[in-house]
């Protein structure tokens, strides 16, 4: 997906920070949370609340572990 096709959505990103897990969006924090679960939570209900809305999720290692789109979503993930 290039990024012009993600420009309408809002972009929720839950990475590792440390001994916390944070949820980003628009390259701010915008939660702190212990656990990884806790964010993802967290991430989900925000997203649900923005839609249309993505949700990537990362690894301890900064990967991308999993992704979920709320709202519609003109270019859904293959898979």
């Amino acid at each position: 997906m290039g990024s012009s096709e993600m420009a309408d959505r809002t972009q929720f990103h839950v990475v590792p920070r440390g001994d916390r897990w944070e949820v980003e969006s628009a390259g701010k924090s915008v939660s702190s949370h212990h656990w990884q679960q806790a964010a993802i939570d967290d991430a989900r209900e925000r997203a649900r609340q923005a839609v249309p809305a993505q949700l990537l999720i990362h690894g301890q290692d900064g990967r991308i572990e999993r992704e979920a789109t709320y709202g519609d979503d003109p270019f859904p993930p293959r898979g």
